[in-house]
């Protein structure tokens, strides 16, 4: 990393600011795959930086661009972009600093959740392309939900497999799975609500006043069911969570079992970041699916 990137980093917010800042410290901070996350401290405040040497500074502006457009909505908070930019080959996003808890009311969080997805939009999709940790997401828009989950969602996922040598029998369950999807969401015509679209355990916690705080988005709009399938994935949320979130606005018949196809999409995205230990896994979703579609 290069020695003087901090000093770099203030001189930026000072010119965002327009107040002079003087470089304090910077202390890393735990978590992330894709990212070095940083407290930066500076005289008279602390900030939020996440640093990359793989990410495109497009990414960096996309997640800003995600974080305002959860936040405009007001049911929860997200810490709020101040700038993005590139310093040598390291990219850069600061944000305001936030002191998360992991502990708070998961009612309140459900109930945030659904006044976010009652805001909606036309189409599926969203006005620019962003990334799901490090993989590409392509977010052009679409009227019809069954083509854009196939041809935005799984099959580049597909696609990235075969690159990275995925068994055949995975890749040839993937293709069965794509013709079916039709059939699989037949009927099921969503309203293209506004998306976290990462919501897992680790990307969401709680501010000194109790908030809902939400962060790390892949933002898009789309079949709300997504997300809620992804809660319940990797787990991290509680029964009041998903109790509270029905009881705002509850999620419709056959929701169960659209859960796997939803949630194929992060387990196709975990093999192509994290390697083979997610291949049988997601074989078995397809397997699921490809029997409930006979």
């Amino acid at each position: 990393m290069k020695p003087d990137i901090w000093a770099d980093i203030t001189a930026r917010i000072n010119s965002v600011l327009d107040r002079p800042e003087i470089f304090v410290a910077s202390h890393p901070l735990a978590g992330g795959d894709t990212c070095q996350a940083y407290r930066l401290e500076t005289r008279n405040s602390v900030f939020f930086v996440k640093l990359s040497s793989s990410l495109k500074e497009e990414s960096f502006a996309a997640e800003a661009a995600g974080l305002d457009e959860l936040a405009a909505v007001g049911a929860a908070r997200c810490p709020r972009p101040l700038l993005h930019g590139h310093i040598a080959d390291i990219t850069f996003l600061v944000l305001e600093h936030i002191r998360i808890s992991r502990q708070g009311n998961d009612a309140v969080l459900g109930s945030a959740l659904a006044q976010i997805h009652r805001h909606t939009a036309h189409e599926y999709g969203w006005d620019r392309g962003n990334t799901i940790g490090r993989t590409p997401q392509d977010n052009r828009r679409t009227s019809d939900w069954a083509t854009f989950w196939r041809d935005r969602r799984l099959l580049p996922q597909l696609k990235l497999a075969a690159q990275s040598a995925a068994p055949k029998s995975l890749l040839d369950l993937g293709e069965r799975l794509l013709a079916e999807i039709p059939a699989l969401l037949r009927g099921h015509r969503p309203e293209p609500s506004l998306l976290h679209g990462d919501l897992w355990g680790g990307n969401h916690g709680y501010d000194d006043t109790g908030r809902p705080v939400l962060f790390d988005p892949a933002v898009y709009y789309g079949d709300r069911e997504t997300d809620i399938a992804m809660t319940q994935l990797f787990g991290g949320f509680g029964a009041d969570f998903l109790d509270a979130y029905h009881e705002a606005w509850p999620l419709p018949c056959g929701h169960e079992q659209r859960r796997d196809l939803y949630n194929l999409y992060h387990v196709l995205n975990h093999y192509n970041l994290f390697g083979a230990s997610y291949a049988g896994q997601a074989s078995r979703m397809i397997d699921r699916l490809l029997a409930s579609a006979s």
